[in-house]
């Protein structure tokens, strides 16, 4: 069983290796003429500057929280978390470079026609995605090898035989706490990149499209709106550096909550075997290098298609990727033979054998994503009816634009929440919460080829912007525009597929936490519970469902705040240097740049402080029930609110788009400004609020399962 450390670690080593191969693939393509290198360069720079100060601030914090935790722990913990918050940081700044890079060549690629610049635009996305998997699972593997003793079935018969090892009095589990920070450091990484990348991506968004589009009337990137740089800069440091982060830490904590539980079953259960402990501990981490071989696998085959319909060579991929998963999780299975009998368990069909269970469970989180994200395209794209109503209501004005782009967002969260409820209770019944666990990690397994599509959309975005500045043939920006139409669409994918496993994870490490709660305090039991209706847990409940709220105001307040500034800025150089509108002047990007970026990071601190604070004072003051109230309030707000947003935000985005295509009069006319105005509106719920909800409410969840020893059972005035 152990043998699968080493299989998932040489699959990232050949996910890296992929990835450099798809970069020079990506990179030996010509970059175009001088003015199209650049207006690449100044993305590049204005990206990289973005990223280079972010880091810095974020490094501090890292480093004093590893300190605080070296401190209070021991030093090997601190260690672990600046791996996880390295890991994830490099995989952002891997794929960030390259997609600054391709962006320029897809451009020039769209010049020999439509399949070059798709080829291109994917091979240079695959590599985020592939270094996404490959570093996350290098650095997990990594850890569980150097300490190996801790994650041995002995160290769980010491704790049976001897109780819980104590660290200047506080209750530890040493394994649950290395995966646990490994978690929480690509955790944090994640968080202020999200809400540092989301805040300046939109700001810079909405301050081009209102001042540019709106009151100018100007065609989307065009070279004479000061802020277009700082806007293609913002789909890099937002959609690609930002997501990468993102979908990193849901993989981690995926893989990690299944981890956590299965020790804690262990000490538990005293009638569970080595072999049995073994196979569900490694089970997990076999099913990621499955993951990683079935997504290189979907890129090749991909790549190897000679096709000019980039929609259904990536679905199909998907489709491909899918079904590889499937047999290759299958297989696993097979091989492990899990013969462990899940307790407190009720059984789908009797006579089912035990090891072909935890299948059912990863069958049950596949499918789930494929359907959620299947409900995200319908709700977003406008080949579908809810976009094309919008579009059509919106001939009455920019308030029927936003009501009913708020309204089909509500309306949206409908079956995604059923699907998620199935998927639960069918997950539960196969595996019993262990199965939770998996499932997350069956909806994640080829987050490389998830990835890979996701930043393949930002590529074509910037492409398009670069062909506009450049004042290339009309004919590019055709091919550009529809490559960007075909991201968007994958993009709602990628968030179906981020909002449920977040859900998964974020639901099997709350679990994991009250597993951890009642056997820190001496308590074990193979079913422990926390009393709900105690007025401690629903203070935490309401508590919990009120922060995402809280958060979601703070970021689209330092949303509106930015893009205040940049509307602004925009306009002054239009006022004092007319030759700019006339086109015998370059406009001040760096000014842009520098204002959004130094508002996206000043405005990024106090969400994210938010969120590493609030378990600490909930816990501290009101308990471990008051606490795990927090965590399933906020869970369930925060699945709602991610939901509604995406698809709110992706509705307008698409309904604007189904305007400029020609349809109800096509652009420049009033419906037109209604819908950009909409598309404004619904760019911060989209690309900042939604997104950020999922690492809301998995930071705070492997936050507590870290610290949670440290908090007490009662309130303080209980004492």
């Amino acid at each position: 069983m152990e043998n699968a450390l080493y299989f998932t670690f040489a699959t990232g080593i050949a996910a890296v290796t992929m990835a450099y191969f798809m970069a020079r693939n990506a990179l030996s393509r010509p970059e175009g003429n001088k003015r199209m290198k650049s207006m690449a360069r100044a993305i590049q720079e204005g990206s990289s500057a973005f990223l280079k100060e972010e880091a810095k601030r974020i490094a501090l914090i890292a480093i004093m929280i590893a300190v605080f935790i070296s401190i209070v722990f021991r030093i090997r913990y601190g260690v672990v978390m600046l791996i996880g918050a390295f890991v994830s940081e490099m995989a952002g700044i891997t794929g960030m470079y390259i997609s600054t890079h391709t962006n320029v060549r897809v451009a020039e690629s769209a010049k020999r026609g439509l399949f070059e610049a798709f080829s291109t635009a994917f091979s240079g996305g695959s590599v985020m995605g592939l270094v996404v998997a490959g570093f996350s699972v290098l650095g997990l593997t990594s850890v569980m090898m150097f300490f190996k003793g801790s994650f041995s079935f002995s160290a769980i018969e010491a704790i049976r035989t001897g109780g819980m090892p104590h660290i200047h009095g506080i209750s530890v589990v040493d394994g649950v706490m290395l995966v646990s920070a490994y978690s929480f450091g690509a955790s944090l990484i994640a968080l202020f990149d999200r809400v540092g990348g989301g805040i300046y991506t939109k700001a810079a968004d909405m301050s081009a499209d209102l001042v540019g589009k709106v009151e100018e009337h100007m065609p989307e990137d065009d070279p004479r709106n000061p802020a277009t740089i700082a806007d293609n800069v913002g789909d890099n440091v937002g959609d690609v550096a930002g997501l990468g982060a993102d979908i990193l830490e849901s993989y981690v904590a995926s893989i990690i909550s299944a981890i956590a539980l299965v020790i804690f079953m262990a000490i538990a259960d005293k009638n569970m075997a080595p072999l049995q402990f073994y196979k569900l501990l490694y089970l997990p981490i076999a099913l990621a290098g499955g993951g990683i071989v079935a997504a290189m696998l979907g890129i090749g085959f991909v790549k190897m298609r000679k096709t000019t319909n980039a929609r259904a060579a990536l679905s199909s991929g998907n489709i491909f990727t899918g079904v590889v998963m499937l047999i290759i999780s299958f297989l696993i299975v097979y091989l492990f033979k899990v013969d462990y009998a899940f307790k407190e368990m009720y059984v789908i069909a009797t006579g089912v054998p035990f090891i072909w269970r935890p299948f059912g469970s990863i069958v049950c989180g596949l499918m789930a994503g494929l359907a959620i994200s299947k409900f995200s395209e319908y709700y977003t794209s406008y080949d579908y009816k809810p976009v094309k109503h919008l579009a059509q209501q919106s001939q009455s004005g920019v308030a029927i634009n936003i009501t009913g782009g708020l309204a089909l967002g509500m309306i949206s969260t409908f079956w995604p929440v059923l699907v998620i409820i199935l998927a639960i209770l069918g997950a539960y019944l196969s595996s019993g919460v262990y199965g939770i666990a998996i499932a997350a990690l069956g909806m994640l397994s080829f987050v490389a080829y998830t990835v890979s599509v996701d930043t393949y959309g930002p590529i074509a975005d910037n492409a398009g912007g670069i062909a506009q500045m450049a004042e290339l043939d009309p004919k590019v920006r055709e091919i550009t525009d529809g490559l960007d139409a075909v991201g968007n669409t994958t993009a709602a994918i990628g968030k179906g597929f981020a909002i449920g496993s977040a859900a998964f994870a974020a639901l099997s490490l709350i679990v994991s936490f009250i597993w951890s709660s009642a056997q820190t305090t001496g308590e074990l039991s193979l079913n422990p519970v926390i009393n709900m209706i105690s007025p401690y847990s629903i203070i935490g409940l309401i508590w919990g469902a009120m922060l995402p709220f809280f958060f979601s105001a703070l970021l689209i307040n330092g949303v509106s705040e930015n893009a205040f500034l940049m509307v602004k800025e925009v306009r002054r150089q239009f006022k004092e240097n007319p030759g700019i509108l006339k086109g015998e002047v370059m406009p001040d990007y760096k000014r842009c740049i520098s204002i959004t970026a130094t508002g996206a990071i000043s405005k990024m601190f106090l969400p994210g402080v938010i969120a590493i604070v609030t378990p600490f004072v909930v816990g501290y003051l009101f308990g471990k029930s008051a606490l795990a109230g927090v965590l399933l309030g906020g869970l369930l707000s925060a699945i709602m609110i991610a939901i509604f947003t995406a698809n709110s935000g992706g509705a307008m985005d698409n309904a604007k788009k189904y305007v400029e295509m020609g349809n109800l009069g096509g652009r420049n006319t009033p419906l037109h400004d209604a819908t950009i105005v909409g598309d404004t509106v619904g760019d911060p719920l989209k690309d900042t609020v939604g997104p950020s909800m999922d690492i809301l409410i998995k930071l705070m969840a492997v936050l507590s399962l870290f610290f949670g020893s440290l908090f007490p059972a009662l309130p303080f005035f209980m004492k």
